[in-house]
């Protein structure tokens, strides 16, 4: 007697393919072209769909789930406006390899093309900010479409992949096979790098005098954070983190010097442009980091490892390229120096730590309390920061809080920091501290947003209340879009065309949070600082949101004014830039 394969619809077989996945968390929003797929969602027992507010939302949350876990995160929309909503998240994950799968309905494949009712060409239109898009109009492509979805968003450089499905594919009748193999012909990431650059590399590491370690988000990525250790403390090389880095070496640890880019320390900007020798460990060179390119490290050789190809002399050019997965390429490099320390050959970066040493000492991070008295956010996030520890989550908005942030937390372990470096997305701190939130239940996920960040997507907290993900929320607030406040008053004569908010009278945060079933509280003064955030790190039950009422005009610094050389940075307010490039110093 012969068996019938089961006959199921499209929908039930894209269910199906999702918990073949191993996906137990999508957020989304129903519509109707992606309506078929929400009744079969249904009936999952392993799939818990979080209903958002939002499709920006249910995208950021998807990258929040993804930052937090390691695993893929997954997102729904419906077509249309459904699924251009999404298309800022996208644009965000794939800006900072966040991997992540969009699934959109579009509509019946006959009505494509015809400006049919809530149609968009949203492959078309995420073609370049995906790492890949599919259009799926045959039911029985569902399940092998899915599989290499999550294969190629995750594997190699991860990234974004959106899978649009014609609501006839989802209607029709199928039956369910998953894929044992992938096949993908031409997609084959380069995991293993090549020894000959190896030992090139760690020949130079020994002979350099001025080295630096310029650590990436790719080494997060590569889960390569124990072998950065050991490469550091073997070779006793200067290491520097970027803002897509924080956490993948410890914040106290000797070696560090920081956060190197626009608002970096002076020592991490410093080293940088003073080495000879840059081993970029999954970096690309970002404009906010080398500041005006030709004349960033002018006297620095450069060995660039990047699992992806084409990040490899994009900016600047690479005496030694490696290709390959950090973490191979990390423990590779251990091997060959410790095979260059057996020959006798070690690096002499004695002379080097004496002026790194100087630097560190008289420039190190600070800010001054405002004369008025009001509350420094500075000191608000600092306290968030020693109170609520290392092992908690800390996911920024974007802007001034995003740096202070990024300066005033100590981050000791990888996966503690989530934020948009990339693309600069405001709004994404609530939605995304969400998906942290629901993907690591038992961690304390704190967003910390702007009043202009906070009110692009704060819809989210009602997510929150109802769905029981009780994220902790700090405002900075300081009426005002702060970043670009601090621009106009660097340079354009104070002239401040559309930036004040007037948030601390519109609206009352404290009642919003209220009004989406959180806790509200509000903090002015310095003295209940410590108080306010304990007293929200004791609710464990409902979101709580945390007004800090501060300072206006605190600025971001250091900072290397855009578009300039990282040789022009200033380390103080109405200072013009101080550094003597022949001594390698910041003027007094």
């Amino acid at each position: 007697m012969t068996v019938q394969p089961e006959q199921l619809s499209g929908a039930q077989s894209l269910v199906r393919s999702l918990e073949a996945a191993g996906v137990d968390t999508v957020f989304g929003i129903p519509g109707g072209a992606i309506l078929p797929l929400y009744d079969p969602l249904m009936d999952s027992t392993t799939i818990r769909h979080v209903l958002v507010r939002h499709e920006q939302g249910a995208g950021h949350a998807a990258e929040g789930f993804a930052q937090a876990t390691g695993r893929v995160g997954v997102c729904m929309a419906t077509s249309g406006p459904g699924a251009t909503n999404l298309v800022t998240p996208i644009a965000d994950a794939y800006m900072d390899s966040v991997p992540i799968v969009a699934i959109t309905g579009q509509v019946p494949s006959a009505a494509i093309g015809t400006d049919a009712f809530q149609e968009a060409d949203i492959r078309g239109i995420t073609m370049p900010i995906t790492k890949h898009n599919y259009l799926v109009t045959d039911p029985d492509d569902i399940p092998r479409t899915i599989a290499e979805a999550f294969h190629i968003a995750s594997t190699g450089r991860p990234g974004p992949v959106l899978v649009d499905v014609s609501k006839d594919a989802l209607q029709a009748a199928t039956t369910f096979h998953w894929p044992t193999t992938i096949d993908l012909p031409g997609y084959h990431p380069v995991t293993r790098p090549h020894g000959k650059q190896i030992r090139e590399a760690a020949r130079m590491m020994a002979e350099a005098r001025r080295p630096v370690l310029y650590v990436g988000g790719g080494v997060l990525k590569a889960r390569a954070w124990g072998e950065l250790l050991t490469l550091a403390e073997l070779t006793g090389i200067p290491v520097v983190t970027t803002l897509m880095a924080r956490g993948a070496f410890p914040d106290s640890h000797h070696l560090h010097l920081g956060m190197p880019g626009m608002h970096g320390t002076v020592a991490a900007v410093t080293a940088l442009q003073k080495s000879d020798l840059i081993i970029s460990l999954g970096a690309r060179f970002d404009d906010r980091v080398t500041g005006k390119l030709a004349s960033f490290a002018p006297d620095a050789k450069v060995i660039h490892a990047d699992i992806d190809p084409a990040e490899i002399s994009k900016n600047r050019t690479a005496d030694v390229p490696i290709v390959g997965d950090c973490r191979d390429v990390i423990a590779d490099l251990v091997l060959a120096v410790k095979a260059e320390h057996d020959a006798g050959r070690h690096g002499d970066y004695e002379g080097w730590w004496a002026q790194v040493h100087h630097w560190r000492a008289t420039y190190p991070l600070g800010y001054e309390r405002p004369a008025d008295g009001s509350l420094a956010p500075q000191y608000v996030i600092e306290r968030i920061g020693q109170i609520a520890g290392p092992d908690a989550l800390y996911v920024a908005g974007v802007g001034q809080h995003q740096m202070w942030a990024a300066q005033f937390i100590s981050y000791e372990k990888p996966g503690t920091w989530l934020n948009s470096g990339g693309l600069g997305t405001m709004g994404y701190a609530v939605p995304a501290a969400m998906g942290a939130k629901a993907g690591r239940p038992e961690a304390t996920v704190w967003a910390i947003d702007g009043d202009g960040c906070f009110q692009m997507t704060n819809q989210e907290l009602a997510t929150c209340a109802i769905n029981n993900i009780p994220i902790k929320v700090a405002i900075i607030n300081n009426g005002t879009l702060g970043m670009v406040r601090q621009w106009q008053t660097l340079f354009y004569n104070e002239r401040y065309s559309n930036t004040d908010l007037d948030s601390r009278r519109i609206p009352d945060f404290v009642k919003l949070a209220e009004a989406y079933g959180c806790v509200g509280l509000r903090c002015e003064k310095a003295e209940e600082v410590d108080a306010t955030i304990t007293k929200a790190m004791e609710i464990d039950d409902q979101p709580v949101v945390v007004d800090f009422t501060v300072h206006q005009d605190a600025m971001v610094w250091p900072m290397v004014p855009a578009g300039t050389s990282n040789d022009e940075i200033q380390v103080a307010r109405d200072m013009a830039p101080q550094w003597d490039t022949e001594a390698g110093e910041v003027r007094s």
